[in-house]
């Protein structure tokens, strides 16, 4: 029997095996065979962890912002030059394909080369003579220990969200990574600790909700970076800001994308489809919502049918395959439960992913419902997974009425050869991020996140001067020079 790798923690500069009780084993969500144990952090273990961040703090604040900036363009460089390998580890962790891999990867070096503009970015600003003989400036500090907390969707891009823009702002940083997901955290910090980050700047610790909670009531953090389900978001928010801490909150989603009945199906329809069971389906920006509008309702249920049945389920490692599997057995028999649940409720099954047959992985092909209604639970809820639901609505109004009905507020999109729609479908639909003949509408590094409603808690978004703003105080200082 091979022994499994040991998932390690990081802190104060060394990888250390925790002492913990509990331990899971880590499967390939491809062939369900474990790939790896993880043991969790203990208590003891997170105290240590925040605590090496907060004495790093003392000397990395105080460290010149270009000196911070070469740390993170050595951190980009390493990036560059390791990312088959870290697409690899995605791919074996999480289950997505090479290629989504080597997508997600370049977006975080998206984020890294961002930050590495850190002495421009954390410029403040100043007026002079305000009155007579009196300055003002304005100058940008870090906040302290930051806690991330990120999920096992995009396990190298999203904690990149927050690491290199709190770094690059002087602050220290204690990631706890998805318990389903922990190797690509392990893998960021050995390439943190090779581009010359200082001991104890970061820190890796693991573990389920407990360890969660333990750093949203930590005295010692001052920061909370959070991504996952809408109701975990909710509860981090006001836990950790009922007790003074600065919190991002990044919730779930139900994204809706509008398809007119002017718009060109060819073009139209592969992007829903991409949209809807791109990284099978695991994502808070999945297009899970088609709404045919106005009498291309049929023509589009007949075309997704078509392309939903072609996408190629399979092994990520293989390069003919177009979509993985989900992430965990017990998350493949939660979606199957939604679909029974539909066809009980009325929804009319056009393309049945349940058909793929058996398989020691956890995969799910394309689900495809027609004839959805508000009322039933697959539109109410998020299901991450790769169930798309296809509704109907007779113009742009009843359209935009149904997506603003929705709770939540992550991304919508529209597909129009008209102008006119997509100008009222940008000034009233009720999202943080749009996309006009995108299906995907994920903004660049220099944006933010920008979530609304249930899909965000907080005031400052992730990534772009959002993020900067979130990871630095400022001082006000008005001078009266003698």
């Amino acid at each position: 029997m091979i022994a499994l790798k040991t998932v390690r923690s990081f802190i104060g500069g060394e990888f250390r095996e925790s002492r913990s009780e509990r331990t899971d084993p880590i499967p390939n969500p491809a062939t369900g065979q474990a790939i790896a144990s993880l043991p969790y952090s203990s208590a003891g273990e997170i105290d240590q962890a925040v605590a090496a961040a907060l004495e790093a703090f003392a000397g990395w604040s105080e460290t010149p912002v270009p000196e911070r900036s070469q740390v993170l363009f050595r951190f980009k460089a390493l990036f560059d030059r390791h990312l088959e390998e870290l697409s690899a580890i995605v791919t074996e962790e999480n289950g997505k394909t090479l290629e989504e891999s080597r997508g997600e990867v370049k977006r975080a070096i998206e984020v890294i080369d961002f930050a590495c503009g850190a002495p421009t970015l954390m410029m403040g600003q100043n007026l002079d003579q305000i009155a007579r003989g009196i300055d003002e400036e304005l100058t940008r500090f870090p906040v302290g220990v930051v806690a991330g907390i990120t999920p096992f969707n995009f396990p190298n891009m999203v904690p990149l969200w927050m690491i290199p823009v709190a770094l690059a702002c002087g602050n220290t940083f204690v990631l706890k990574p998805s318990q389903l997901t922990p190797l690509s955290a392990i893998r960021i910090a050995e390439l943190l600790q090779e581009a010359g980050l200082p001991a104890g700047v970061f820190n890796v610790v693991h573990g389920a909700s407990d360890a969660v909670n333990q750093l949203l009531a930590h005295p010692d953090v001052a920061a909370v970076s959070f991504v996952g389900s809408a109701t975990v978001a909710a509860h981090v928010y006001a836990t950790a800001a009922g007790r003074g801490k600065r919190v991002q909150a990044l919730g779930g989603a139900k994204n809706h994308i509008l398809v007119m009945d002017d718009a060109d199906l060819e073009l139209s329809a592969p992007h829903v489809i991409s949209s809807a069971f791109g990284n099978a389906g695991q994502r808070c920006l999945a297009g899970s919502v088609a709404v045919g509008v106005g009498k291309i309702g049929d023509a589009l249920v007949r075309e997704l049918a078509a392309q939903a049945r072609q996408v190629k389920v399979g092994p990520g490692t293989d390069a003919a395959t177009t979509m993985g599997p989900v992430i965990r057995g017990e998350r493949k028999r939660r979606l199957i439960e939604y679909i029974d649940e539909a066809q009980t409720e009325g929804a009319q099954l056009v393309a049945d992913g349940r058909e793929l047959g058996s398989s020691d992985g956890f995969f799910l092909a394309p689900t495809v419902f027609d004839r959805v209604t508000p009322r039933m639970r697959i539109w109410k809820e998020e299901l991450f997974g790769p169930i798309l639901s296809v509704m109907r609505a007779s113009d742009i109004d009843e359209a935009l009425k149904l997506l603003n009905s929705s709770p939540y507020g992550n991304m919508a999109s529209i597909f129009t050869t008209s102008g006119k729609n997509a100008r009222e479908f940008k000034r009233r639909a009720q999202a943080g991020m749009l996309g006009i003949n995108i299906g995907v509408a994920a903004p660049m590094a220099f944006f933010p996140f920008t979530g609304w409603k249930n899909s965000f808690f907080g005031d400052l978004h992730a990534t772009g001067m959002d993020g900067v703003r979130f990871y630095t105080r400022h001082k006000v200082v008005t001078s009266r020079w003698l």
